[in-house]
């Protein structure tokens, strides 16, 4: 499943592109940012997926500050 990966102190959650978490946790408010940036960068991410699943590499999208 297409997903992307946020770290907030040392703690880990995975994300799919539809904003669900699929895995660990990080604050609530932290976590609205998140997917707040994940649907600035949708396109962004979903290009990264495909060129990872081809075995490629990706390109660095800008994080959130």
């Amino acid at each position: 499943m297409p997903h992307f990966h946020a770290e907030y102190q040392g703690e880990e959650v995975a994300i799919s592109f539809d904003g669900d978490v699929l895995e660990g946790s990080i604050p609530k408010k932290k976590l609205k940012l998140v997917i707040a940036w994940a649907e600035i960068h949708r396109e962004d991410l979903e290009a990264d997926w495909k060129l990872l699943s081809e075995g490629r590499g990706f390109f660095k999208i800008e994080p959130l500050r």
